[in-house]
């Protein structure tokens, strides 16, 4: 019974509340507009959330084909972010532009968010080729970070693409930014991410001098680690008729859906 008593109190207090915050016709259209927002802001995350799965569905399709063609899986981790109510905020008033629904869309190009993991140079460059030549595919930037590096040594290959997200009763195309890089990429982003939100470090020049030269040795080392593959992949090219027969049934074997 106490219990009734303490909600019946509680919801007394919310329905006075409620009355003087709605307690003027403006008042009223304000709080209707802000809670329209707010459900419309709820959405558009979800479409953005669901445009994330259909990309990343792509390149798992992608991983999958050649994994069973070439025995080989080019991703190593596929890993999506929706981006922070308050770094879209932040953003948007760097562009001098309000927090709206509209301007989300139009000014915001990686709320949603997938990064991409390979183990090697190459295969960057063809899964990226493999999902922009797909014709629900539209590419609206593309930025090559490991042919130009940034000053700092960041690398990367950046897509910002548009994909049809079918809903219930509609079509909407969305945005999604794609960053696909190699492990060694990936291990000095992480650090170097973390040196970035860290404000009191007495010696940071320092430190973002050893991580440039980190840059400069993991682009080497990327590169020798291809060239290494390449070798053992041309040693492995010539093969006798079973040998390509053989290849053939244990492909056959392997477990598609893993």
């Amino acid at each position: 019974m106490k219990q009734y008593q303490e909600d019946d109190i509680l919801s007394g207090e919310l329905t006075e509340g409620l009355i003087t915050l709605l307690d003027t016709p403006e008042k009223v259209n304000r709080t209707k507009k802000f809670m329209d927002m707010l459900v419309g802001y709820r959405e558009l995350m979800m479409m953005y959330t669901c445009a994330i799965k259909e990309v990343r569905t792509k390149f798992e399709v992608l991983d999958t084909e050649f994994s069973v063609r070439y025995q080989r899986n080019p991703i190593s981790t596929i890993t999506t972010r929706l981006k922070h109510t308050n770094s879209i905020m932040e953003k948007l008033d760097r562009y001098g532009q309000r927090f709206s629904l509209e301007n989300i869309e139009e000014y915001i190009n990686d709320a949603a968010g997938i990064r991409v993991i390979c183990s090697y140079i190459d295969d960057i460059y063809q899964i990226a080729e493999s999902l922009l030549v797909q014709d629900d595919i539209t590419l609206i930037t593309r930025k090559d970070y490991i042919i130009n590096p940034k000053p700092n040594g960041y690398r990367s290959l950046h897509l910002i693409v548009s994909i049809p997200v079918f809903f219930a009763n509609f079509k909407k195309q969305m945005k999604v930014e794609v960053q696909i890089r190699t492990i060694a990429m990936d291990f000095w982003a992480s650090l170097e991410h973390q040196l970035k939100y860290k404000q009191n470090i007495s010696n940071q020049q320092e430190i973002v001098e050893q991580l440039k030269t980190c840059a400069d040795v993991i682009s080497s080392t990327d590169q020798q680690m291809l060239g290494i593959r390449q070798q053992i992949e041309a040693a492995s090219d010539v093969m006798t008729e079973e040998d390509i027969l053989l290849e053939k049934l244990s492909r056959m074997d392997m477990n598609i859906g893993s």
